[in-house]
């Protein structure tokens, strides 16, 4: 490509709230660490439910389950109130207690896969169509080399959101030592801004250029324009990653990025990693967490991983698309593909073939 990109507006006050945002979605550390509403600890009579829909789908590729073939006649409505509390409440759901170690790996994925199915619709991770996604250390430089993915490195994850509604994690084994899910609202880095330096606040809430690192859909360019903040029909949603808004300056059609915007980018990291505003939960064998990425950015603590390969920290991974996802700003067209709900989000290149594999790639 040889012609510029140019963003206009850049000096009109763009659309955001004109004060501290509030709701349930907008708290602090201390706030949720007191009231774990949001922790969900599995009953015997909930794991035997999983297990009876898991061998169910014996013989069926994974890919295929759906809510048909994995039915949980009781359970299906925790999970329907566990999507609620996502989407509505604090933002995110974390259930603890499945008995991964009795399971194959086979079978942690269909239950996995099932309880996913539930929620919505899943969709691909990346350009190989992975469905269900692994998150383990495959010593991918995502540092270095502008075309690879965070989750397949090893070492900590600064604050980001990922491409989808809701993002889904199970760990199959814990690091020896750290790795913490870490979470933070979007709404609170607002009010934190605002009062900090609320001359950099619009700086988020203005269109920027992102780096599709090689993913890219056909007909697309091989970046795109999207605010990190905005503001929509009353709710603020979030959309940030610094690895893939930094290293967009490899296209030289893209505009520079300011003073200011660096700083804000700045800032808007540093109030994220501040332990005041963000909760950090230790991921244990058998935890699944629901995040909804429109709220939340979420990382990943420094680790200290088992000297044995075969015991590394891992988990799986799905993006879900519910079919009730509240509206979208028109900007995440041209991310998640459409703002159909129901029906977007997700990674999907020419040549892109859904599949749910069962070792990391």
């Amino acid at each position: 490509m040889n012609e510029a990109v140019s963003i206009g507006g850049a000096t009109s006050l763009p659309m955001m709230p004109d004060g501290p945002i509030t709701g349930p979605s907008a708290w602090r550390a201390d706030d949720v660490d007191r009231d774990q509403v949001w922790r969900y600890d599995l009953s015997q009579t909930d794991i035997r439910e999983l297990e009876d829909a898991m061998r169910a789908t014996r013989g069926q590729p994974i890919i295929e389950i759906d809510q048909a073939s994995f039915a949980l006649p009781n359970l299906s409505k925790r999970l329907l109130s566990w999507r609620d509390e996502v989407m509505h409440g604090y933002g995110f759901v974390q259930v603890c207690g499945l008995p991964v170690g009795e399971y194959s790996k086979e079978e942690a994925a269909r239950i996995f896969f099932g309880v996913g199915a539930h929620m919505g619709s899943l969709r691909s991770q990346n350009a190989e169509g992975h469905v269900l996604g692994h998150v383990c250390n495959l010593e991918h430089d995502f540092h270095n080399n502008a075309n690879l993915r965070g989750y397949r490195g090893g070492g900590p994850l600064k604050f980001h959101t990922d491409s989808v509604d809701i993002v889904a994690l199970m760990c199959l084994q814990a690091a020896r030592e750290g790795g913490e899910s870490m979470l933070v609202p979007a709404a609170t880095i607002h009010n934190e801004m605002l009062k900090r330096r609320p001359d950099l606040l619009p700086e988020l809430y203005r269109p920027i250029c992102r780096d599709r690192r090689g993913e890219v859909p056909e007909g697309m360019d091989p970046w795109w324009i999207m605010p990190i903040l905005q503001w929509h029909k009353g709710r603020i949603f979030s959309h940030f990653s610094g690895v893939y808004i930094r290293s967009v300056e490899r296209f030289e059609e893209v505009p520079r990025f300011t003073k200011a915007q660096l700083e804000a980018f700045q800032l808007f990291e540093e109030i994220a990693a501040d332990p005041n505003n963000h909760l950090a939960i230790d991921f244990r064998e058998g935890d699944m967490q629901f995040v909804d990425n429109h709220v939340l950015l979420h990382a990943r603590g420094d680790y200290q991983d088992w000297d044995d390969p075969a015991q590394r920290r891992y988990l799986f991974r799905l993006w879900i698309c519910p079919p009730n996802g509240k509206p979208l700003p028109s900007a995440y067209a041209e991310r998640y593909g459409s703002i159909e709900i129901g029906d977007r989000g997700g990674i999907v290149c020419k040549g892109t073939d859904l599949t749910a594999p069962l070792d990391p790639i």
